[in-house]
């Protein structure tokens, strides 16, 4: 079954932040590095709606896995 790929800025929308590359940029550099024992979704810089989806979007390897790994990589660099 295909994944469709969801450009980083969509996914940035769908948490319900701002999604400019500028405003993406900032919100990692301001939550960056994240500690390699939390897991993405257990992060502070998320609410409960916004950690059940990059949950679930981890756990069921839905069509946003491959985003939320991207955005998982950028916030672990330091």
């Amino acid at each position: 079954m295909e994944h469709p790929d969801h450009p980083f800025t969509e996914l940035f929308e769908q948490l319900g932040l701002a999604s400019d590359p500028a405003a993406i940029q900032r919100f990692i550099e301001r939550h960056a590095p994240l500690p390699e024992d939390i897991e993405l979704p257990d992060a502070p810089c998320w609410n409960e709606g916004q950690a059940e989806f990059l949950r679930e979007a981890i756990e069921a390897d839905a069509d946003w896995a491959e985003v939320v790994d991207h955005l998982d990589a950028s916030l672990r660099k330091g």
